[in-house]
């Protein structure tokens, strides 16, 4: 399949989605909406929100006809929640980056404090849309619960801000093996895996899709991070949209770092493979899940 064709169509299906929920700039307090909207729509991949409806219809066997307003707004959930995450990694007391997506980071236009706002709002903002009636109407409240979960798990302490305060307390530091696999798959790897397996929870996924599906996505999970690790390297800052090179600036224990370039490659690689066998008990629907391992290994941004 045409899985860049596919990406492209569902990255607008997706902003289309986005921008029927998310206020205007003009909405009060303007500096606030401003900001939320200036980090939510400056591009990226969208490939969160995209993971959670290609694992949803690989399970129901449907493309179009299933992407209705319950299946977006969940999906869209994700892309809240890691945008919120961009606008705090680049913050001073973080990562201080001064570019991402190919635009100055949020901080820098609109100051730190409604940066940090901003983000809190993202993230509040997720939890309104899964929880909300209005946009996950038809979901039984109990398959809501199991999805709140799921994402409160994968982005809280024991997943993604547990996976940055490591990476930021190990900066600098010589670290064991084990302690840099934890950082990349809960920094990384767990809202990755989370998003395919909420695609899974509001399919109704049987216990072996579920397994499928679980394995799937902390593979391409933590494949997407050793990704981005050599594209630190190897990247250019015009295709990346950030500065490329400052893993090593700030001497962050990174798979290349540890292992090597080359070995990281074969790494992921290894993982893309570990990853599309075990959707093999899935039929063509699930062919943009393929696709999208392929391409998180051999991405160029």
């Amino acid at each position: 399949m045409d899985i860049k064709a596919y990406l492209e169509d569902l990255k607008n299906l997706i902003d289309t989605f986005l921008e029927s929920v998310i206020p205007p700039s003009n909405c009060y307090p303007e500096a606030l909406h401003n900001s939320i909207r200036y980090s939510l729509f400056a591009g990226g991949k969208r490939l969160r929100p995209i993971l959670t409806i290609a694992a949803f219809e690989a399970v129901k066997e449907k493309s179009c006809d299933s992407r209705n307003r319950s299946l977006l707004s969940v999906a869209s959930a994700m892309e809240l929640i890691h945008t919120y995450s961009l606008i705090h990694d680049d913050l001073p007391a973080i990562d201080d980056d001064d570019y991402r997506r190919g635009v100055p980071t949020n901080h820098k236009v609109f100051g730190e404090a409604i940066a940090i706002l901003a983000g809190d709002a993202l993230l509040t903002m997720a939890f309104l849309l899964l929880s909300n009636k209005e946009y996950t109407c038809d979901v039984p409240p109990h398959r809501v619960i199991e999805i709140v979960s799921e994402i409160s798990e994968a982005a809280g302490n024991f997943g993604m801000v547990g996976g940055q305060v490591v990476d930021i307390i190990s900066e600098g530091k010589e670290i064991d093996f084990d302690t840099l696999h934890y950082i990349h798959t809960h920094k990384t790897g767990a809202l990755i895996r989370a998003s395919v397996r909420v695609g899974g929870i509001l399919s109704e996924a049987n216990e072996s899709q579920m397994e499928a599906l679980t394995t799937y996505g902390k593979s391409i999970g933590l494949a997407f991070q050793i990704a981005d690790d050599i594209l630190d390297i190897e990247g250019i800052d015009e295709e990346m949209g950030k500065s490329t090179g400052s893993d090593v600036a700030k001497n962050k224990k990174t798979y290349p770092a540890v292992i090597g370039i080359e070995d990281s490659k074969l790494k992921a690689e290894e993982l893309r493979d570990t990853a599309i066998e075990a959707i093999s008990i899935f039929g063509d629907y699930a062919d943009p899940l393929r696709g999208i391992a392929e391409f998180v290994v051999h991405r160029r941004k």
